[in-house]
């Protein structure tokens, strides 16, 4: 197997949650060596505040989310309100190319570990944090969640039916949007870094990171001032344009973008003449007329599932997909032939499916290379084999409580 594309890599992440690790995570499905840094104290929140956890009860080690966006690295602990737990954070940072971190904005400083004080040691060190409002600003210390973020930055405003209340998207989902764009940014100081020999520090704002998804309605407002309004699932120009129930339970995504398109989808539910009903003639009038056209798709729906009815729907050329479960995401065939899901062993859990990237090196493939760390689990291997400390040290920094 070639090597890996960021082999000999070596990352410190002081984070937790989903914004940082999760840039971690993919640096490291890469061949990065990352090193997620926890205190027994304060453990990464994932490990005990949300499930679901093996055996249904929480474990320091029993939780599959923390799993799920540790992949593939090592894990340490170290406490960092002890000074000792401090200098030998100095000492695993100095032996890094990159650290990641997520606390709120001045934590980091605080306890000694700011951009300032390692880049003495290390100038060719790149740093990122990420939280929820960038380093600086009015309201640069607020704290929050992902349902907090995609509420402030718009999203939620836009979520829902019209006369009904703004809707909380899926928690974490803007972390995501920022994870992404922060291992990219990474990517880009480190090849600035191969160029000048210079480290950089990088500030993600979450919130900011969440309006790219909001070009369409920040473009209307700024050019017309138009607000953008609930609208369910229409949209101002694909009609139809919505989520339709189907036999068995199941629900099917269609959208029509022309009027072309729209001739096929009548023909495929054996009713071409309704493309020629004035109600239906035009994109504007099937949106006037969405109720009446909702009700002549639901009836040919009603009697198929979902999937046949994609099926049908796309061999006519009709940008339609069956709504999949959680469970149907590990039977798609898509994913399994492009091996979307690792399953490794975990050392407490069992076997676990692990998320890959989406997308792939062909040159130098990634891989979820081994199961997430238990508590401390790499202390030894970490300190000792990565860092070189004696056995004497090694136990020195031990009884001195560095390592909780």
């Amino acid at each position: 197997m070639s090597a890996q594309a960021l082999d000999g890599l070596r990352i410190a992440e002081f984070g937790s949650y989903a914004a940082g690790p999760h840039v971690g995570k993919m640096l490291a499905n890469f061949g990065a060596t990352v090193i997620h840094v926890e205190s027994r104290s304060r453990p990464d929140g994932f490990r005990l505040q949300y499930p679901p956890y093996r055996g249904g009860k929480p474990g320091i080690d029993n939780g599959a989310c923390f799993a799920y966006f540790n992949d593939s690295k090592l894990g340490v602990t170290l406490d960092l309100k002890n000074p000792h737990g401090v200098e030998l954070a100095h000492r695993l940072v100095d032996g890094c190319d990159v650290v990641i971190e997520n606390m709120r904005p001045g934590v980091i400083e605080r306890i000694g570990l700011g951009y300032a004080t390692l880049r003495a040691s290390n100038p060719r060190l790149v740093m990122l944090s990420t939280c929820n409002m960038g380093q600086t600003g009015p309201r640069a210390d607020t704290p929050g969640f992902g349902s907090q973020l995609t509420a402030l930055a718009g999203m939620c405003n836009l979520t829902g039916d019209p006369d009904g209340p703004p809707m909380l998207l899926y928690g974490p989902y803007i972390d995501f949007i920022a994870s992404t764009l922060g291992a990219v940014a990474v990517l880009a100081a480190l090849e600035r870094r191969d160029r000048s020999g210079e480290g950089a520090f990088l500030d993600v704002s979450q919130y900011e990171c969440g309006l790219l998804f909001l070009a369409g309605p920040l473009l209307e407002y700024h050019a017309n001032a138009r607000i953008a309004a609930r609208a369910g699932n229409a949209d101002p120009q694909a009609a139809p344009h919505g989520a339709y129930p189907c036999a068995e339970g199941g629900w099917l995504a269609l959208s029509c973008w022309s009027d072309a398109e729209f001739d096929r989808l009548a023909e495929a539910i054996g009713t071409p003449l309704i493309a020629r009903d004035a109600r239906f003639a035009s994109a504007a009038a099937r949106r006037r007329h969405g109720a009446e056209l909702d009700a002549v798709l639901t009836a040919w729906l009603s009697t198929r599932d979902a999937q046949t009815a994609a099926h049908a729907l796309q061999a006519a050329q009709v940008r339609a997909h069956a709504v999949n479960t959680v469970a149907d995401l590990f039977s798609d065939p898509q994913l399994d032939a492009r091996r979307q899901w690792r399953r490794r062993p975990h050392a407490v859990i069992g076997e676990q499916a692990y998320c890959y990237p989406g997308f792939e090196l062909s040159a130098t493939p990634g891989d979820v290379t081994r199961a997430a760390p238990t508590l401390g689990a790499d202390n030894r291997a970490v300190f000792r084999d990565l860092l070189g400390l004696s056995d004497i040290e090694y136990e020195r920094y031990r009884s001195l409580g560095a390592m909780d």
